[in-house]
């Protein structure tokens, strides 16, 4: 019986010396940002939009800079797709995608905007086949360092580069890269054929 008891204290002191205070639960390390590419942020907009309309087709794609990324290489945190829906009375709606928690953007994710309705004969809404978008917005941004980006980098490393997607009046669908936070304000412009990834020309 003795042995029992003696048996019993040292299971119990060995268990007393082998437990651990309880450890707090280490605060959950903030998410990265997420930087995407033209198409790649577009198909995952797109994919909503035909939930919102069967018949949804883009108009036009735009990054936006903001404190997680200035667009650097083709890529951006914030990109909103625009689409236009011919047979909902002519509705149009934007979709964002955001893969930045910053303050100065939209939750993660795609989130719909307000729908509105549009015109198909503006040329500011026309929409397209997303077949035309062959060239992604990073080799937009390739060639248009070559034509003038680079020296414009250069000199203003802190510079913003956006990009924007629509339709001209000829019907090709062109990658705009913009040096600057907007188009008045830039510093270059550059057109590139979304379709061919040609360089077509310097905007004025």
């Amino acid at each position: 019986m003795k042995t029992l008891v003696v048996a019993m204290l040292a299971m119990a002191m060995l268990v007393g010396c082998n437990s651990e205070p309880t450890k707090p639960a280490e605060p959950e390390k903030p998410k990265a940002a997420e930087l995407l590419s033209g198409r790649a942020a577009f198909q995952k907009t797109f994919i909503q939009a035909r939930h919102w309309a069967t018949d949804a087709q883009p108009y036009r794609l735009e990054s936006q800079p903001n404190s997680d990324s200035k667009g650097r290489d083709g890529k951006a945190a914030i990109w909103r797709a625009s689409f236009g829906s011919p047979g909902q009375m002519r509705a149009t709606k934007p979709f964002i995608w955001s893969g930045s928690n910053a303050s100065d953007a939209p939750s993660r994710g795609v989130s719909p905007g307000t729908e509105d309705t549009y015109s198909p004969t503006n040329n500011n809404t026309r929409i397209f086949d997303s077949a035309f978008l062959k060239v992604d917005s990073d080799q937009a941004f390739d060639v248009a360092q070559k034509h003038g980006g680079d020296k414009v980098l250069d000199k203003n490393p802190d510079l913003p580069v956006i990009y924007i997607l629509d339709f001209n009046r000829e019907n090709e669908l062109i990658w705009h890269v913009i040096y600057g936070s907007d188009r008045d304000s830039a510093k270059l412009r550059v057109a590139v054929n979304a379709s061919t990834g040609d360089y077509m020309h310097v905007e004025k």
